[in-house]
């Protein structure tokens, strides 16, 4: 396995800029996912790293060598594509087997290989079938045999499981993790589904137009995310944005949640978690992020904690989803969502005391939309 280097890697496309200075670092043994929406130029900074693309400037380095105008062929990376690109003459032992004797691997070890990577993604039994006899899951188990058939330097995965339906997408979704903490691969992989981010990276680029908007891992970017549309992207549901002000109060900050002309929410925020950062925004306007597991129905009775505070709020919508129960609230003009218990008594219509984890609260600057704390 290596080490991977982007540096200021920039891709333009004529007069239209694709890739903004793009500059990642990782080492050996990493699971580097690049996510964003469609367009957002993640495929095409794959393309670079494999070398089916040339950037317009910027430097690519795998392990400490420069390979930004070397040949694909001459990369030692395999790629495996969202199409499966499998040969549909040829059986699946023969294609896994395939890129070892267009390097002129001997037969005996190419054969061997063969055997090693079938018996390791559990494909013995298909190796003398065709393409076409495949099932959509074992077709991407022989586009990844045949790329770790290699055993290069490198892996890189684009959108491999977009193709498959839900459950089949869970399942190799769990499989990929697998080989990952089994061989300790370096592993790049691309995909617009967030969730497959947060479950098989060690660490997440998020893109938004062709700019990184953050480097981190999982947690960091579910947690303290860079700016609001970090905090959009990751997550189902999304993270609650919400319009708000901070007042001084005491040695702490207040929130008001703005709610247009119908009443708002104000909660205090106590010193121990209002980040030095955010006290320069005291009087001003900002946006705070709140995670729909953050907000829980208030237990009758129930005296919060130093972190916690009560809000009431209208009941909007009502979604269950059998684990639990997404509910939509309504402040004024401005909705958010809780993801609470299965089977909770509520009604749409009604309104109810919820109670919110000061702890998980983020603010983020009303302007320019960056992270505060």
């Amino acid at each position: 396995m290596a080490s991977l280097d982007l540096i200021n890697v920039q891709k333009s496309f004529g007069p239209i800029q694709i890739l903004h200075d793009i500059s990642i670092e990782m080492q050996d043994g990493e699971f580097l996912v690049l996510v964003g929406p469609s367009g957002c130029g993640k495929s095409t900074l794959m393309n670079i790293i494999a070398g089916l693309e040339e950037p317009s400037g910027g430097m690519v380095r795998l392990q400490g060598r420069d390979i930004t105008r070397v040949a694909p062929a001459e990369r030692n990376i395999s790629m495996v594509f969202q199409s499966y690109a499998l040969y549909p003459n040829m059986t699946v032992a023969k294609n896994i087997e395939f890129p070892l004797e267009m390097r002129k691997v001997d037969k005996a070890s190419r054969k061997q290989r063969v055997q090693s990577v079938a018996k390791l993604l559990q494909i013995e039994h298909l190796l003398d079938r065709k393409p076409r006899q495949l099932s959509g899951g074992q077709r991407q188990r022989v586009a990844i045999g045949r790329a770790l058939a290699r055993e290069p330097q490198l892996y890189l995965f684009d959108e491999p499981l977009s193709n498959l339906d839900a459950q089949l997408r869970v399942d190799m979704r769990t499989e990929i993790k697998k080989l990952h903490q089994r061989l300790k691969a370096t592993i790049v992989y691309v995909t617009h589904d967030q969730i497959e981010a947060m479950t098989l990276a060690t660490r997440i680029a998020v893109m938004k137009g062709g700019v990184l908007q953050q480097l981190g891992t999982p947690n960091e970017v579910y947690n303290k995310p860079a700016n609001t549309f970090v905090a959009g992207f990751m997550g189902s549901p999304r993270m609650n944005l919400l319009k708000a002000h901070l007042d001084p109060r005491g040695s702490g900050l207040s929130v008001s949640v703005q709610a247009g002309r119908a009443a708002g929410v104000q909660i205090d925020l106590p010193p121990e978690v209002v980040p030095p950062a955010l006290l320069a925004y005291a009087n001003q306007p900002v946006i705070v992020g709140i995670r729909a597991e953050a907000v829980t129905l208030a237990p009758v009775g129930h005296v919060p904690s130093l972190l916690q505070r009560f809000f009431d709020a209208r009941v909007e919508v009502i979604e269950p989803t059998g684990a639990d129960t997404l509910v939509v609230l309504e402040l004024g003009d401005q909705s958010f969502t809780a993801r609470l218990e299965p089977d909770v008594p509520l009604e749409a219509g009604q309104t109810a005391r919820f109670l919110v984890d000061l702890s998980k609260l983020v603010c983020f600057d009303a302007k320019t939309e960056a992270f505060i704390g």
